[in-house]
């Protein structure tokens, strides 16, 4: 099963505010639904909540360490692990983990891939995305638009 992060950081990493979007791309936004729909999408509660919906047409994940926490149309996980093992009930789909910067970090050593929205700003915010380093990603493919890139990474062979 592919494993692929899926996000908008900024310049200097940065991918939220905690509270509220920092940035409004409407053609990241069409990406995201055209790249995801027919496929599982891993959300942390917070970032779940945030987005205010079920998004349509994609099996949602929802990962949480509160017991008695539910919300309609969704799967619930208590760990990245669980929800990795959720996903991989259908294989063939590609398993999109869709933030917050806390599951970002427990997936990251499970992720096969990197789709990311390189946003050209440098916005203050506490929600950042692991260090995306050359030793452990290859870029494999760039899409430059006016005020962000579309950038795609493997791991780095050993």
């Amino acid at each position: 099963m592919r494993i692929v992060a899926i996000a908008a950081v900024a310049d200097n990493g940065v991918i939220g505010s905690g509270e509220d979007m920092l940035w409004h791309i409407p053609e990241d936004f069409r990406r995201f639904k055209a790249v995801t729909t027919g496929n599982t999408l891993i959300f942390g509660r917070r970032t779940h909540e945030q987005i205010g919906h079920t998004l349509p047409g994609r099996r949602i994940i929802v990962v949480t360490r509160d017991p008695e926490w539910t919300d309609d149309g969704v799967e619930v996980a208590h760990s990245i692990t669980e929800a990795l093992d959720l996903a991989a009930r259908t294989p063939e789909k590609v398993c999109y983990i869709g933030g917050g910067s806390q599951i970002y970090e427990a997936a990251w050593p499970y992720l096969t891939e990197l789709d990311i929205t390189v946003v050209h700003q440098s916005p203050e915010g506490s929600a950042l995305f692991p260090k995306v380093t050359a030793r452990d990603w290859t870029e494999v493919s760039r899409e430059p638009r006016t005020g962000f890139d579309f950038v795609s990474y493997l791991p780095t062979p050993s």
